[in-house]
């Protein structure tokens, strides 16, 4: 495995030049994948201003909000893994209110946030029409594998014993989940870009930016 050690900046910087580099005619979907110990909206919030300064509009979409309702998630128990692989976020309302008005010739005109789970209600988030050139920035946990339609995918991997060490106690009982996530998605395998961020403050690149 080619491993390439760089900064944070660095990382950001080379990231932010991939992604401004696509055509400009059309809107660029972009998926931060990776559990919420990888710290992927951390990475999307830097990316914002470089993508910016490259004279591109940006939209963050955090995928928590689109979660399902309590009562969908927690149908089977607080703390089911499957439930929460399988049934916690909304993938086809990702895709009808985000992503898919992204498509070529589609209107442009999408959602930023549709349920607030602290309070389990609709966060009324009123629509936003982005031109032309325009990014969407995605993070989220388990966004691979899931027919989501993205021009460039980060996935943030962490080793086993990393992913265990860096989870908060109370989230613990998703590790099956993620295991299962990379025995059946394989995101190191699928992702455009796969960084390795068991110690954030010295990520290393294990998948080519150019691959």
């Amino acid at each position: 495995m080619d491993v390439r050690p760089i900064s944070p900046s660095a990382l950001v910087e080379e990231l932010a030049d991939r992604i401004a580099g696509a055509p400009r005619s059309s809107w660029v979907r972009v998926a931060l994948d990776g559990a919420p110990a990888a710290r992927p909206g951390e990475l999307a919030d830097a990316l914002a201003g470089p993508l910016r300064l490259r004279g591109r509009e940006v939209l963050r979409v955090p995928a928590g909000g689109f979660l399902r309702p309590a009562s969908l998630r927690y149908e089977y128990g607080r703390t089911d893994p499957d439930a929460f692989y399988d049934g916690w976020l909304d993938y086809g309302a990702l895709s009808r209110e985000v992503l898919a008005p992204l498509d070529p010739g589609g209107p442009g005109k999408v959602l930023p946030s549709l349920w607030d789970a602290a309070t389990d209600r609709a966060t009324r988030a009123p629509y936003v029409t982005l031109p032309p050139g325009a990014v969407v920035l995605m993070d989220g946990g388990l966004l691979l594998g899931r027919w989501l339609p993205f021009e460039f995918t980060v996935h943030l991997w962490l080793s086993p014993g990393a992913l265990a060490r860096r989870t908060a106690e109370e989230w613990r009982w998703t590790l099956p989940a993620y295991a299962r996530y990379e025995e059946e998605v394989a995101p190191r395998e699928t992702a455009d870009v796969v960084v390795r961020v068991d110690d954030p403050r010295h990520p290393a690149i294990i998948a080519a930016l150019g691959a």
